[in-house]
This record gives C-alpha cells, sequence and structure tokens, in this order.
C-alpha cells in the first residue's frame, strides 16, 4: 500500500467559505510543486464542486457541512468533495466510488450538469458517489517534468 498523507476539512455549507477552501487547495498543491495553471485548475474544479454543496445539498433550514478530503500522494493529490458533513474512511470510498462518464445523465446527480462537465475536463479523474448525499474524488497528477495533459503529448495515466 502507498503511503500518503490525508487532510480532512469541514466547512458550513455557505458560500462565504468557498474562498477558504480554495486558498486550501492552493496551498496544498503549490506545496507539492504543482504549476500554477494545476493550481488553477484544482481551485475551479474544488470552487465548482463546493458550489454545487452550497446551492443544492441542502434545504434552507439546514445548517448543513461540506466536508473536504485530501490525499497527498507522492504523484497525485486526490481531491474529496462531500455533502451531509460525513468523514471519510478513504479505502472505503474508493472502493464505493465509480467513474463520471459524460453520457450519464447529470440531472441524476444533481442540478448544476455543467460544473461536474467542466470539473472533468479541467481533472485527470473524476468519480461519484451519490448514494446518500453526493462525494466527488477529483485527481490531479503531479507531473514531475511538465510535460503531459496540458501539452500534445500522449500521457498513460
Amino acid at each position: 500500500m502507498e503511503s500518503f498523507d490525508f487532510i480532512e476539512m469541514k466547512f458550513p455549507a455557505k458560500p462565504e467559505y468557498v474562498g477558504v477552501i480554495r486558498l486550501s487547495v492552493s496551498g496544498i498543491a503549490s506545496r507539492m510543486g504543482f504549476t500554477y495553471e494545476d493550481i488553477d485548475d484544482l481551485k475551479v474544479s474544488i470552487s465548482e464542486a463546493v458550489t454545487n454543496v452550497v446551492n443544492h445539498a441542502y434545504d434552507c433550514k439546514e445548517n448543513g457541512e461540506v466536508t473536504i478530503g485530501f490525499g497527498v500522494y507522492e504523484d497525485r493529490l486526490e481531491v474529496m468533495v462531500a455533502d451531509y458533513g460525513e468523514s471519510f474512511d478513504l479505502e472505503k470510498v474508493k472502493a464505493e466510488i465509480g467513474p463520471y462518464e459524460q453520457s450519464e445523465s447529470i440531472e441524476s446527480l444533481r442540478e448544476g450538469g455543467f460544473g461536474l462537465f467542466l470539473i472533468s475536463t479541467l481533472m485527470d479523474k473524476v468519480e461519484i458517489n451519490n448514494n446518500s448525499g453526493v462525494i466527488v474524488l477529483m485527481t490531479k497528477y503531479l507531473e514531475k517534468l511538465g510535460v503531459g495533459f496540458n501539452d500534445d503529448h500522449v500521457s498513460t495515466k
């Protein structure tokens, strides 16, 4: 089993915390050595996922939470965004989650389908579990040589 650090944070599901979450992912990705462009992709993706929770996960009456998990690996960053405020059992989440297919009915997940499309475009891998609440797992690989997904080269990842 490969080693990694896991960071988990909980925030109120309110728009004023989206910026704080963006700063968190920016700090973690910067420390890992991601390019500015990849950090921007991560910030946009996490903002879309969190905004989806803020806008659609809870009724106005509820004081909802969004849980953010960061799996910090040597070669990638895995970011999980979940509503209903439950903590992550990383291995369990990964076992139960499935890939997001652009052909699937986005309406079955929740409104804001364009956000999911944008996330799938900016990230290297996107997986979703919507059994109770929604968990979005987004993966961005760290390109050590600066060549890869954003260039005209074929990547094997």
